[in-house]
């Protein structure tokens, strides 16, 4: 089994950025595709990005396009979400999760039911 905890979210202003890591264990990184999601008051969980276990597919929300990277370290068994130019419609709650599979899991739009392990939440506020 495969257990994910996120880190690094917090208080930003508008325009700032923020990493999120999604730290990884009790199994090998290399077998997982890892999303990450966000949900805020009144709003479904949402896709936000995703990379495939190689990290031959990438995909991101139309609404952080341009603004979030996501990139892994399979070595350190992190992967990580660079956020920047945040606005406060980025406010959520962040989830990172694992499914296997290989690049099927990361086709757009990137969709909850891919996923089987899922950390419990990062919380990103971007307000002045």
């Amino acid at each position: 089994q495969l257990q994910l905890v996120e880190s690094g979210g917090g208080l930003v202003q508008p325009g700032g950025s923020l990493r999120l890591s999604c730290t990884t264990s009790g199994s090998i990184l290399d077998y997982y595709a890892i999303g990450w999601f966000r949900q805020a008051p009144g709003k479904e969980r949402e896709g936000v990005s995703c990379v495939s276990n190689t990290g031959g597919v990438v995909n991101y929300a139309d609404s952080v396009k341009g603004r979030f990277t996501i990139s892994r370290d399979n070595a350190r068994n992190t992967v990580y979400l660079q956020m920047n130019s945040l606005q406060p419609e980025d406010t959520a709650n962040y989830y990172c999760a694992a499914g296997t599979g290989s690049g099927y899991v990361c086709s757009y739009p990137v969709a909850e039911d891919r996923f089987d392990y899922w950390g419990r939440g990062t919380q990103v506020t971007v307000s002045s």
